[in-house]
């Protein structure tokens, strides 16, 4: 297991696939994940945190496996009450994340903040590393599309990622901060490694790098900075990513992740059915891993969470040595 401090920006399914590998050979309290905020949103007068409680779910081993969001064994009688009677239910919730949401509402009419609250929970469930949301001030992802602005649910979940993105953009970043907290935790813990994880680099990466403290400590440090790309073989594994780039004429390939993350990685983790393009990441000054990117079981998330962190250890010797 590895005693050194790294940090981890992850989204949702993707990303907390990674972020339970990354906790898996990682020591209590030495990993850090910052969860994208800008899916959060109010549902029936509940505030709903989607990134940050997959994370929770899945790193305390009590996710559903097969939805790939909620918890497992879950049952569903308010959910369906709830239809019965009229109400619009278009976004699922499970009676054991009402319970969890119905927490952190309660939480949040106390004064306590979103950071508390989330470490509250993950420290109910027992989880050993940190997460922290990427902001306690609100910020929303807005999705530009051809039927008009939708939030982030109403695009991924009420329409199904079906409508046409012409544009991205996140209301509030330019005015959120990050929480004392995390502040606490870029200044104090001597991170070894910047991971940024598989997910979406639009709609769960990006939010994160619209907080200008979270971007500006990235570029400014010295510390190797490696991206997963979500991209295999010219295809997402899960999600509206692929999707995503063509509509906004960007090339559906690891080219297009890295160009996009380029110039704040160091270093780009990629899948044995995209070696081919290595050569040309490593013209644009991008350190190339080649390996099994594709995560079907625990076994296949710790060795990519091992291939990524011996990945950044060797970028930092070549570092050091320039």
């Amino acid at each position: 297991m590895s005693g050194e401090n790294i940090l981890a920006l992850s989204g949702g399914v993707g990303g907390a696939k990674l972020s339970w590998g990354l906790d898996n050979i990682t020591a209590k309290n030495t990993l850090t994940i910052i969860a994208n905020t800008g899916d959060d949103f109010i549902h029936h007068g509940l505030y709903i945190s989607p990134d940050s409680d997959t994370l929770i779910y899945t790193l305390a081993g009590v996710n559903d496996p097969e939805r790939g969001w909620g918890r497992a064994d879950e049952t569903w009688h308010t959910h369906s009450t709830l239809g019965q009677f009229g109400i619009e239910n278009w976004f699922q919730i499970g009676d054991k994340d009402l319970a969890l949401h119905l927490y952190r509402n309660e939480q949040r009419k106390k004064g306590t903040s979103l950071t508390e609250i989330t470490q509250h929970i993950a420290q109910k469930f027992g989880v050993n590393s940190r997460i922290l949301p990427m902001s306690d001030d609100p910020v929303q992802t807005i999705i530009e599309s051809d039927i008009g602005h939708l939030s982030f649910q109403e695009y991924f979940v009420k329409h199904q990622s079906k409508p046409c993105i012409r544009n991205i953009s996140f209301n509030g970043s330019t005015e959120a901060s990050i929480s004392p907290e995390l502040k606490t935790v870029i200044k104090d813990n001597g991170f070894k490694a910047i991971i940024v994880c598989p997910s979406n680099p639009y709609l769960s990466i990006d939010p994160i790098l619209s907080i200008k403290e979270i971007k500006s400590f990235i570029e400014s440090s010295s510390i190797p900075v490696v991206a997963v790309s979500p991209i295999v073989g010219g295809k997402a594994l899960r999600g509206p990513t692929a999707k995503i780039m063509h509509e906004m004429d960007i090339p559906v390939s690891v080219m297009g992740i890295a160009e996009h993350y380029h110039p704040l990685i160091d270093g780009l983790v990629i899948d044995h059915k995209d070696k081919i393009m290595s050569s040309k990441m490593q013209s644009m000054g991008i350190a190339v891993q080649v390996t099994n990117t594709v995560m079907n079981c625990d076994s296949d998330k710790i060795q990519l969470a091992q291939d990524v962190v011996e990945f950044s250890q060797m970028i930092s010797v070549k570092k050091d040595s320039l």
